[in-house]
């Protein structure tokens, strides 16, 4: 039965749905109950595959093959997951399965298990105590303890109280006055298709978003292709004549690899604004070609670059994987941003609800910590 509701859990808390999110907090519960630390480590698998249970899939899509890799690299996912949940369990309802909880969640919470902290149940803070800061990710965190001791029913009906009144309350985030976020349906040739009429259709879409007065827009990741001194010029020209500037995914490449980029262009200049954290693992970042003396693979700028300033607003970006990660989006709100800004490029995740979760993750982050929202994806 414990299994079976951590399945549960783990399907309907990360469906993407952002007011579905607090499910995800009765995981503790069922993993602080297991009889036993076997049970406990199929509890954690069984809502950990469940949360991301989209991911076979999209890597069949990703790399153009059958399950068998998607599947291997869903279970290999899960294991750091699974690994920490099982060595902290405790047998012992009480603070010290609290403690236990405490340590694991902030271990799946920061590099290097943080990488594949996927499924965070504190992702939830957003939407239970929404406007809260930290002091609802302290008010959330401490929910999910409790949610490990005897007192668990007091904690899931006070956490059940907050959730419900904030559903009630709950509307959509506002879009700063001046921003535009576009989302395009280029599927896999965006970032791919590097032609000139690509550039200039994509240069027509941002002068159609600056017809409603938008100062602003955002384009998808990867949107720009590779980032060279050609592409820069060429958008500067065709920006020329409009007070814009463009925001957009792109890669800048040299002989060691590349960097997942997020550029801001306009008529005057252009510049490298942000380099991304933290790369998927596997298909973009791939520590390992160094280690053997290879170069290639997206580099992971951990702890960098956390907020940006544009125009004089302090921006805390998130590129597709951060978003599902809990230490991105944290380390930038120490700096107190203005706004947070989102991008993806998910046309591998068609069929699954990835993009979906990826929306809801940044939609609950900008609600704890009352933070406008930008949001621009490619499907």
């Amino acid at each position: 039965m414990l299994i079976g509701a951590s399945i549960v859990v783990g399907a309907v808390g990360w469906s993407g749905y952002v007011l579905a999110l607090p499910i995800a907090m009765l995981f503790p519960a069922l993993w602080a109950h297991s009889r036993s630390r076997t049970v406990a480590a199929f509890v954690s698998a069984g809502y950990f595959l469940a949360a991301s249970r989209g991911l076979p899939e999209g890597v069949a899509n990703f790399y153009d093959s059958d399950l068998w890799p998607g599947l291997l690299l869903w279970c290999a996912a899960s294991l750091c997951f699974v690994l920490v949940q099982t060595a902290l369990w405790s047998h012992r309802l009480g603070w010290e399965s609290a403690l236990r909880y405490g340590a694991a969640a902030v271990l799946m919470a920061v590099p290097p298990f943080g990488i594949a902290g996927w499924a965070h149940p504190l992702t939830a803070a957003g939407v239970v105590f929404p406007g809260w800061g930290w002091l609802g990710l302290g008010a959330a965190a401490a929910g999910l303890a409790v949610m490990t001791t005897r007192w668990w029913p007091a904690a899931a009906i006070t956490l059940s109280g907050f959730w419900l009144w904030s559903a009630a309350m709950w509307t959509d985030g506002i879009v700063p006055e001046g921003w535009r976020g576009v989302d395009l349906e280029l599927g896999e040739s965006l970032g791919r298709d590097s032609s000139l009429d690509r550039h200039r259709d994509m240069i027509a879409t941002v002068r159609e978003a600056t017809a409603g007065g938008a100062r602003f827009v955002l384009l998808p990741e990867s949107a720009l292709g590779l980032w060279t001194p050609t592409v820069s010029h060429l958008w500067q020209d065709g920006l020329r004549g409009r007070n814009v500037v463009v925001i957009a995914g792109a890669a800048v490449v040299d002989p060691d690899g590349y960097d997942n980029v997020l550029v801001s262009v306009w008529a005057g200049d252009a510049r490298v604004l942000y380099r991304e954290r933290m790369p998927v693992p596997g298909s973009m970042w791939q520590p390992w070609r160094g280690w053997i003396g290879q170069g290639g693979g997206a580099r992971a700028h951990f702890f960098a670059n956390t907020i940006v300033d544009l125009a004089g607003s302090r921006i805390a970006p998130l590129i597709c994987y951060e978003q599902l990660l809990i230490w991105p989006v944290l380390h930038s709100m120490i700096y107190s941003p203005d706004m947070i800004v989102a991008t993806g490029n998910g046309w591998w995740t068609s069929g699954t609800s990835i993009v979906a979760i990826q929306k809801a993750s940044a939609a609950a982050w900008a609600r704890l910590f009352d933070l406008p929202l930008v949001t621009a994806f490619n499907t």
